[in-house]
């Protein structure tokens, strides 16, 4: 018997993308079943046009299937990503988010483990107060917080940032280091979960 994990983010130039892949690779490793789901673009043609860069990644990723709420009841954890908004969580990932009323009053979220990932352009571009703003969500939903602290090389590797992966996006796409961040937070994700369920690990 495996734990499945719900990866759900928004991205819009492609690094929060990759960084969902990677977290998703990681918690497969570590014997999860994953649903990889992109929320939906709510921002208008005019303004992904402007921004070639992010019409290509809309293109791009036209194939990855669209988060429901069902992929919350469905899943055993969480990991949701988004960019940096001023400092602050994406307004297509808010509006997911923003939806879960009903399953939260029925429950299905409590005692879930649950940790988030993010992508500013900066390195101090609002990347650890993202994270946090994602982490009170957890809270209200009465999950676990599972960030990866420093608890692994790779984490330091990728900049030390404990409460989950994150990359500044003026340096281009994700490196292979912050990648095995992202993996790493997939793999310990899937071990808490494992154990919250009684699992062995593999």
């Amino acid at each position: 018997m495996s734990v499945k994990v719900a990866v759900i983010y928004y991205s819009a130039t492609g690094a929060v993308h990759q960084l969902a892949q990677a977290l998703a690779e990681g918690a497969e490793k570590a014997g999860a079943e994953v649903r990889l789901r992109r929320v939906p673009e709510l921002a208008p043609d005019a303004a992904i046009d402007a921004n070639p860069a992010w019409r290509a990644h809309v293109d791009a990723t036209g194939d990855v299937e669209v988060a429901t709420l069902e992929d919350l009841e469905w899943a055993d954890a969480y990991a949701l990503g988004s960019p940096t908004r001023f400092g602050n969580v994406a307004a297509q990932l808010k509006q997911y988010v923003d939806t879960t009323g009903g399953l939260w009053q029925r429950g299905v979220m409590a005692d879930k483990p649950a940790t988030a990932f993010t992508s500013a352009h900066n390195v101090h571009g609002g990347n650890e107060s993202t994270l946090l703003a994602l982490y009170n969500t957890f809270h209200h939903w009465g999950s676990v917080i599972v960030s990866p602290g420093f608890t692994d090389p790779a984490v330091y590797a990728a900049g030390g940032n404990p409460y989950g992966t994150a990359h500044p996006g003026a340096n281009g796409a994700p490196g292979e280091e912050v990648l095995q961040a992202a993996r790493y937070q997939g793999q310990r994700l899937t071990r808490i979960a494992k154990r919250l369920k009684g699992l062995a690990d593999d």
